[in-house]
């Protein structure tokens, strides 16, 4: 039922276990696979398919959070997507359904092909498959001209085949979906602390004064990260939140597993403070709070107190301060203050109480990373760590908030467009071929070169690229013209019904279900945000005898596609210990691989950061300055708004599980936009009204791209700001309007005009 009605609750408590029930009642075999809810995060079960916040030591207790069991649930459903399905449904037509009607039918339960002729994907044989994508890619002179992209759902052991043929076939285009969502941590953090990853581990919130969360929504996005915050409050510590949006997530929480809190109905305060900044406005913020903090530290200096900052650190430790010092001091307060929209008193309270505690970590998500200056965005956070040395010691350092439960351990073994000479040496010594040294295409580079006829080829190992990307009237035209696509997946979503001149589904096994090889049942492993590496076994039996696994689906391309291949692919998927060992000999930071992951809980790869060793040009910490407090002077206008995409809490990433958005008190519907009252008003619009939006480009003028037709939602949140669902809203987003330094579309900062819609 469609309804707009204010949220009361805390973030999960009965909300969330009656969302669980339901999540299960409408996907699962109730009878046969209940049982595997309770393998999840644990020892000997398999890794969650949602976020990649770790596990408590893969506590033997049930740890699950509503959008684990939700991705569980969608996963391990007992619907399914058959070619008799095909057969009844024309792409033509499946492209009209939404893209909740598209996933909701079920899994892939067989290879197919699209036949041009029909308007339907029809059944082919996995040899026939193979033999078919071989003959496409084998037919290309140039190897560049296939894109290879990579869902962060992919297992280390998968990743690494996937990079490893690609190489030997001769490209490094590796669009990823880090490309979208974490690149300026990546690069941002590497220039900054010489590691492209968070430098805490979940032991280092038991040991915090203070934890700063910008950018994120837990309560949504990452659930299992609410247990962690709610220990920290209650021992005493305090949380800041900085978000433009008022996140319940963010405020209280009520802990399922916790009976007292559940029957009694009670629940924890998590942010003792909220600040709501601007869209853009972060490094205006943290630029405001350093320079509280630097006069703060120059007077006490003067006064011949003690100092604020940590200057044994600084001295010893770091590079660039007395640029960043500079830089900071000569920035306006005007500016400060009207590009963040928060006040002098708000920006002197976040830097008391920095400067009051001796560890503090931050906490950050794509809030922060999908602008046009989201590297810059980064690396702030990085500096006002390094004022008071709050990286590499207990209780204290930086923590992006990866999306994908693997994402992160994508990179770590090889899905990069940009190898190091290392990595690809060890390659060519240990598999006896040369790859190629020349950097590829990440996700812009890529769809641009599909988008201009330079790229022949695209295969997607999961995800849903096309429609996670912005510019959708760019990208969807681009893929069609292509010679091949090849989608490996575990259901039916939209990037599949934009067909090239040869089109193939292959359906995969799922993170829950057993793989079964040659020599016995498989595990894979993941890295959780925290770079810490473990096993995930399935415990399913797989919903259809013709799945594969992604690593088998890629050793059946590679050996099709180059006959006199190097690499002995049956005997790396024979024994995924084979994959491991590999993966150890090119990449010593894996020794001990196999035996590490049967210990319980895995092990820690190591962050060279948190150890205070900086692998950086320098061999220590950079503050890097940032010269103008905004990339976009447009998003500095008054005058204008400016729209971040969201998602609802009945979503992940393109995965779309319902239509409510039970935190924001949205049930229904996802043709909303949110506005605080206040600005409301000032445009003249009133709840429940109905609205277009339109993309004003660098010049202030509108743009072709619209959003028609969404119901205002009064909200409390910052003003000058708005906000819509992704990916719905992605086709406001030019293709050209990236960060420079990560090239991460600029999804969190999209320039608007509303209009009353006729």
């Amino acid at each position: 039922m469609k309804k707009i009605e204010k949220y009361m609750g805390p973030a999960a408590g009965w909300g969330a276990v009656k969302a669980v029930a339901e999540a299960i009642r409408q996907q699962m075999d109730i009878k046969d696979d209940i049982i595997a809810m309770f393998e999840m995060n644990k020892p000997q079960g398999f890794d969650c398919p949602g976020c990649a916040w770790p596990d408590p030591k893969h506590s033997a207790s049930f740890d699950i959070c509503e959008n684990g069991a939700k991705a569980m649930s969608w996963e391990a459903t007992s619907k399914t997507t058959t070619p008799n399905f095909f057969g009844m449904h024309s792409v033509s037509e499946l492209f009209g359904w939404n893209d909740h009607e598209l996933e909701n039918e079920g899994r892939l339960t067989h290879p197919m092909k699209y036949n041009a002729k029909t308007d339907h994907y029809e059944k082919i044989d996995w040899d026939d498959a193979f033999e078919y994508i071989g003959k496409c890619l084998s037919n290309y002179s140039n190897p560049n001209s296939v894109e290879f992209y990579t869902s962060g759902r992919t297992s280390n052991e998968a990743a690494f085949l996937y990079q490893l043929f690609a190489r030997e076939y001769g490209t490094n285009n590796f669009p990823d979906c880090s490309n979208m969502c974490h690149e300026p941590t990546s690069v941002g953090l590497a220039e900054s602390i010489g590691v492209g990853k968070g430098t805490i581990l979940l032991d280092d919130f038991d040991k915090a004064d203070l934890v700063i969360c910008i950018g994120h929504n837990p309560g949504t996005n990452h659930p299992r990260m609410l247990s962690s915050l709610r220990e920290v409050s209650k021992r005493g510590a305090k949380i800041i939140a900085i978000n433009p949006l008022k996140e319940r997530g963010l405020e209280r929480f009520t802990y399922p597993q916790d009976p007292i809190e559940m029957l009694t109905l009670e629940s924890t305060k998590l942010s003792q403070y909220y600040y709501k900044v601007r869209i853009g406005g972060d490094t205006a913020l943290l630029k405001g709070v350093m320079k509280v903090i630097i006069e703060a530290n120059d007077k006490a200096n003067v006064e011949k107190r003690p100092s604020i900052l940590d200057n044994d650190f600084i001295q010893n430790h770091t590079v660039g301060f007395e640029y960043l010092k500079h830089d900071i001091l000569t920035t306006s307060w005007n500016d400060i203050l009207q590009i963040s929209g928060l006040s002098k008193s708000d920006i002197y309270e976040i830097a008391a109480l920095y400067i009051e505690a001796k560890n503090t970590i931050i906490c950050y998500g794509m809030g922060i990373t999908q602008h046009q200056h989201g590297t810059k965005n980064v690396q702030q956070i990085v500096n006002l760590l390094l004022l008071k040395g709050n990286i590499g010691r207990d209780g204290a350092g930086i923590c992006p908030l990866r999306g994908h439960s693997n994402v992160q351990g994508d990179r770590t073994v090889g899905i990069t467009e940009k190898p190091s000479q290392l990595f690809l040496d060890n390659i060519e010594e240990y598999f006896d071929f040369k790859p190629p040294t020349k950097f590829g295409h990440a996700a812009i580079d890529s769809m641009k070169a599909i988008a201009n006829g330079n790229a022949r080829a695209l295969i997607c190992m999961g995800g849903n690229f096309a429609v996670a990307m912005p510019d959708k009237d760019t990208c969807y035209s681009g893929i069609k013209k292509l010679d091949l696509v090849v989608n490996i997946a575990t259901k039916l979503n939209r990037s599949h019904l934009l067909t090239a001149k040869h089109t193939l589904l292959l359906p995969v096994l799922g993170r829950t279900e057993q793989d079964i090889q040659e020599t016995g049942i498989q595990s894979i492993t993941v890295e959780d945000s925290m770079s810490m590496v473990h096993a995930s076994l399935g415990k399913l039996k797989p919903i259809s005898k013709y799945l594969k696994s992604e690593c088998a689906i890629v050793a059946g391309i590679a050996k099709a596609t180059i006959p006199k291949t190097k690499v002995n692919w049956d005997e790396l998927i024979s024994n995924y210990d084979n994959i491991r060992n590999a993966i150890e000999k090119i990449l010593p930071e894996f020794k001990g691989y196999n035996e590490n992951i049967r210990i319980p809980g895995g092990f820690h790869l190591n962050n060279s950061a948190s150890q205070r060793k900086w692998l950086t040009k320098t061999g220590k910490a950079h503050f890097i300055t940032t010269k103008s407090i905004i990339e976009d002077p447009q998003s500095a206008r008054n005058s204008e708004l400016v729209l971040a995409t969201i998602r609802s809490h009945d979503q992940y990433n393109t995965t779309i599980y319902g239509y409510d958005d039970r935190y924001r008190g949205v049930f229904g519907q996802r043709d909303i936009l949110f506005i605080s009252k206040l600005e409301a008003d000032r445009q003249g619009l009133v709840a429940g009204e109905r609205v277009n939006i339109i993309a004003i480009d660098n010049q202030g003028m509108r743009t072709h791209r619209c959003l028609t037709d969404l119901k205002i939602v009064i909200y409390d949140m910052a003003e000058h700001c708005v906000a819509t669902y992704f990916p719905e809203s992605n086709n406001l987003i030019d293709i050209n309007n990236f960060d420079p330094i990560s090239g991460i579309p600029a999804y969190k900062n999209i320039p608007i005009l509303i209009e009353k819609k006729q």
